[in-house]
């Protein structure tokens, strides 16, 4: 029995091609579905029913406070004249009170409606470059700000200077220099008090839920400050309906900004926490803080950040931090 010989690989020559494809120059291979694009869904619209029941349920509220009301004046009359008239009287006041809250409070929603729509139609008269859309944004602006003495000097340069341009982007960016600007400063520094406050209450308070709650008051005083500065004078449902949009904007744009500004922070504060956990904490929940306070500078500004750039978290924190270690030096 002979052993068999072993085996060699098949050849076959082929004529070279120099026009065949290889697998470098061959076309991608078409995807049916089309490529993947990522929307942002509209929010579901709210529903009849609960609009319907919070309706029957307020107007049955303040149909048994004014009955409540009447029977208790007229009570109160029938027994004494003088303390039913008391009675009368500071029920009337009561009720003056009541809608000038109201009243305040529609004006607050009207004010953040129209920076709202300012803010949009900006956002469109830059794309589309609108020039006549830009200047009547720029004369919605410098009516806002008409009340605010501090800023004529920046609304008369901007009438002077805005006369020159006629391209919208140009128009739109001198506005956002004479007028935003010195307002973002004014912004920046509650922004970075309010994360100095709120790391050095962390870092120095022991108690359990002090920096809980301090964060949590400090959060909703600055976002109201940031309002006021920018024009929008929120009352207390205004603050509400601001807030939920500020949260709603961090939801939208808080994974980006953690993975590439607020990184540098977190990481600050994790290694002085090797140093003091509570310092370390405190920076981290400062860094939040000014998040927080940039995402409110978005919402509450008439004009989103196109010529100016937009706030740091590190630079805010890093600020507000120095403020906190000058005083400390110079107490």
């Amino acid at each position: 029995m002979t052993d068999a010989p072993p085996l060699k690989p098949l050849l076959i020559e082929r004529d070279e091609d120099p026009d065949a494809p290889t697998p470098a120059t061959a076309p991608p291979v078409p995807d049916p579905d089309g490529p993947e694009v990522m929307v942002r869904l509209p929010p579901p619209p709210g529903s009849a029913l609960n609009r319907a029941a919070l309706w029957v349920f307020g107007a049955l509220f303040s149909f048994v406070l004014s009955v409540a009301a009447w029977d208790f004046v007229t009570s109160l009359l029938t027994r004494d004249s003088l303390l039913g008239t008391v009675a009368l009287v500071l029920v009337g006041l009561a009720v003056l009170m009541a809608l000038a809250l109201a009243l305040r409070e529609l004006a607050g929603f009207a004010r953040m409606a129209r920076i709202d729509t300012l803010r949009l139609r900006a956002v469109g008269a830059a794309s589309t470059a609108n020039v006549k859309e830009a200047r009547s944004v720029v004369a919605g602006l410098d009516s806002l700000y008409s009340g605010r003495p501090e800023l004529a000097p920046a609304r008369a340069r901007l009438t002077a200077r805005g006369a020159e341009l006629f391209d919208a982007d140009g128009l739109l960016s001198l506005a956002e220099a004479e007028l935003m600007a010195p307002l973002d400063q004014s912004a920046r520094r509650e922004v970075e008090a309010a994360a100095r406050q709120v790391a050095t209450v962390t870092a120095l308070v022991p108690l359990a839920l002090a920096d809980v709650a301090t964060a949590l008051y400090a959060n909703l005083r600055m976002i109201r400050r940031i309002a006021a500065i920018y024009g929008g004078r929120a009352g207390t449902l205004g603050s509400l309906r601001l807030m939920r949009g500020v949260f709603t904007h961090l939801a939208a744009t808080g994974a980006l900004a953690v993975g590439d500004d607020m990184i540098h922070s977190v990481a600050g504060g994790g290694i002085l926490s090797r140093i003091s956990r509570r310092f370390g904490e405190g920076v981290v929940n400062g860094a939040l803080t000014a998040r927080i306070g940039v995402a409110a500078m978005d919402v509450c500004r008439p004009l989103p950040f196109r010529a100016l750039p937009r706030p740091k978290t590190t630079n805010l924190v890093s600020r507000g931090l120095a403020g906190l270690f000058a005083e400390t030096r110079e107490s």
